[in-house]
């Protein structure tokens, strides 16, 4: 029997997997045991660090202030957090001496050490943490989407000491399932303390305001830095500022929190992003449906969504009551509902009337408008709202037809994608777990559903991950992930098979047989919402749209006042072949109008003088500042509607 420390020495190891299970790296083992390596680059590897650092970050605040009381502190993406009950709200000055307690206790080498205590024990060692002591009930089926799972998640309690590794006593300890670094030096110099916000606790609006601290950790100091470097680009781009700054959309007050409403220029872009899309859809087989905003309960009870869902969607709007003239009810009224999803009723669609399996594959798409009840800290600019339109596509299948449809469908949503400007991708294939209670369906629809879409993500050739325990309790899917311009990853499109909706509905076909049979769903949805692609979009190109998207493609502007008349020829020219164009013919000076069009990400921009009008020609000059001169009108012309059918992004001036 050894443990991990004998197996591994290097030093990037910061955990190891045996028999799958992660696991500190003094767990002992033995020789029957299957043992790999977890480094800390890895995914894995970086979420450990990031939940060691979380446990100093505690460590700190309460070895600064001891009376204040813990919460829980997970691994989020790129970081981490700890969720405190202070007495006071932290500020700057406060994150700033715990970053300096926490460096203490990093040059410390403190041990991090598992301990397994029952439940009893567990709560007279914690009994001055009452949201501790709230987290040990849940001990086991315990886990969901607020952290909760990296204390009491699994089978058993453990706690975590921090041992003093000279002295061997006792620093520090906190509930937790772990596993760890195997010593906070181990955590290094590539951390940071980022911010602190309010947060309730176990993020429900019914629980106490906690404050919590997030920070972020990295294997070194130079992926730190590149990361805060990431950081300043993205707050650059943020959607929100450039939404402001372009005259995009707003957010009024007077309508009410994450309901957005789109300004003439974002209408622009948006119904560009829509119109191509719809083209693309109607060529590929698709058929375009409307359905309404609200329906009554019995829809979505039968949908499940009032089973499962009901905490995110609206409150129900009371109809239809009709009293006498004294005002006795002689007629109950019914609950409606505004529509979080738009599947019940393109269900409904498809049972309108009898189906043959030669209508299937029956493809139907809705840029239909949901509304969700997102809580106000979770409300984030466009891609977090209360009300957004899914570029909704349902797919009615046999089960013989799943996985050449399931081709196409990936196939269409990455050439859709590329349309716009986004090339790097991978896959996720969430498969169910051997958890058997999960899961409802057959061994046997498992199987072949889960493996059609796994060659489905093979023969795109990305990169796949497999998850397991991942899939929506009725069938397996797909999720693309995409990389935009400075690196960060965004979940975009999902391909979901879903046997349980026609079930439910009791949808049916008439096969070749002449037997009735019941079709599969794909969900796919291909941008998720048009918001947050909006969103995605307006910051993988800084508000510098490709010129198809622009909302101004092209502004003339006159060297001096008598060329205007000469740039609006130009420009009507540029009217008559569907280019947005205008000619700016204000007083301000020439050199303010390349700033202020330059500032608004205007691709082309056509300056014209006397030499200009006298060979009919124009100068062009670009969005980096470079120019060409004196293009021939018709050459300019030509060049600028090219640009746009080729949904080229023109940064650049062209070549001769």
């Amino acid at each position: 029997m050894a443990d991990g420390f004998s197996l591994f020495t290097d030093r990037s190891i910061v955990a190891m997997r045996v028999g799958g299970e992660l696991r500190d790296l003094a767990t002992e083992v033995t020789e029957s045991d299957t043992v790999e390596p977890v480094t800390i680059d890895s995914e894995e590897g970086l979420s450990i660090l990031r939940h060691s650092a979380a446990h100093v970050l505690a460590q700190a605040v309460q070895r600064i202030n001891p009376e204040t009381k813990l919460g829980i502190g997970p691994p989020i993406t790129d970081g981490f957090y700890y969720d405190f009950d202070p007495a006071q709200p932290f500020t700057p000055e406060d994150l700033r001496l715990i970053e300096k307690e926490m460096q203490r206790i990093i040059k410390q080498g403190q041990r991090f050490v598992r301990r397994v205590v029952t439940e009893e024990e567990a709560r007279a060692e914690l009994a001055e943490e009452p949201y501790k002591l709230e987290l040990i009930g849940l001990k086991g089926g315990a886990g969901d989407e607020n952290g909760e799972s990296v204390e009491v998640g699994g089978a058993e309690l453990t706690i975590y000491d921090n041992i003093d590794p000279k002295t061997g006593e006792l620093c520090w300890k906190d509930l937790c399932r772990g596993p760890h670094v195997p010593n906070t030096r181990i955590i290094g110099n590539g951390w940071s303390l980022m911010r602190s916000a309010g947060a309730y606790w176990r993020g429900s609006e019914k629980n106490p305001m906690l404050q919590r601290i997030y920070g972020t950790a990295w294997p070194s100091k130079d992926e730190l830095r590149a990361y805060q470097t990431r950081l300043e680009e993205a707050a650059k781009r943020d959607h929100r500022k450039l939404g402001k700054e372009l005259d995009l959309f707003s957010f009024p007050d007077e309508i009410g929190s994450g309901m957005s409403v789109w300004h003439p220029r974002g209408g622009i872009i948006r119904g560009e992003m829509e119109q191509h899309a719809r083209r693309r859809h109607i060529a590929a087989g698709y058929h375009y449906v409307y359905t309404p905003h609200i329906s009554k309960e019995d829809l979505f009870w039968q949908s499940n969504h009032l089973v499962n869902y009901k905490d995110d969607m609206f409150p129900a709007i009371h109809l239809d009551e009709v009293a006498d003239d004294d005002g006795h009810v002689v007629k109950q009224g019914q609950d409606y509902y505004l529509k979080p999803m738009n599947c019940p009723m393109h269900i409904l669609i498809y049972k309108e009337r009898s189906r043959s399996y030669r209508d299937l594959p029956l493809r139907l798409a809705e840029n239909g408008t949901v509304y969700r009840y997102e809580r106000s800290g979770a409300l984030h600019g466009l891609t977090r709202v209360r009300g957004f339109t899914q570029d909704d596509s349902h797919l009615f299948v046999t089960p013989d037809q799943l996985q050449e449809e399931a081709g196409k469908v990936l196939d269409f949503i990455i050439s859709m994608l590329r349309d716009f400007g986004l090339t790097d991708f991978e896959l996720e294939l969430s498969m169910r777990d051997d958890e058997k209670d999960k899961w409802i369906g057959t061994d046997e629809f498992w199987e072949s559903s889960t493996d059609a879409l796994r060659q489905v993500a093979l023969a795109s050739g990305l990169k796949l991950t497999e998850v397991p325990g991942e899939a929506a309790f009725y069938g397996p899917k797909i999720d693309l992930k995409t990389r935009d311009a400075i690196g960060r990853v965004w979940q975009l499109s999902t391909v979901q098979v879903d046997p349980n909706l026609p079930e439910r509905f009791e949808l049916e076909y008439t096969g070749a047989d002449g037997e009735k049979h019941r079709p599969i769903m794909i969900h796919r949805a291909l941008f998720g919402s048009i918001e947050r692609f909006f969103a995605i979009l307006l910051e993988h190109y800084a508000g510098a749209f490709p010129v198809w998207l622009s909302p101004v493609q092209v502004v003339g502007i006159p060297v001096a006042e008598q060329y205007g008349e000469y740039l609006d020829g130009v420009i009507a020219q540029l009217h008559e072949r569907g280019v947005r164009a205008e000619v700016d013919h204000s007083d301000d000076r020439m050199p303010k109008k390349i700033r202020t069009h330059t500032k608004a990400k205007v691709p082309f921009q056509l300056i014209a003088g006397e030499d200009d009008r006298a060979a009919g020609a124009v100068s062009f000059r670009f969005r980096d500042g470079t120019q060409l001169n004196g293009v021939p009108v018709a050459e300019a012309i030509e060049r600028i509607v090219g640009s746009i059918d080729a949904h080229e992004q023109v940064s650049t001036a062209w070549t001769e």
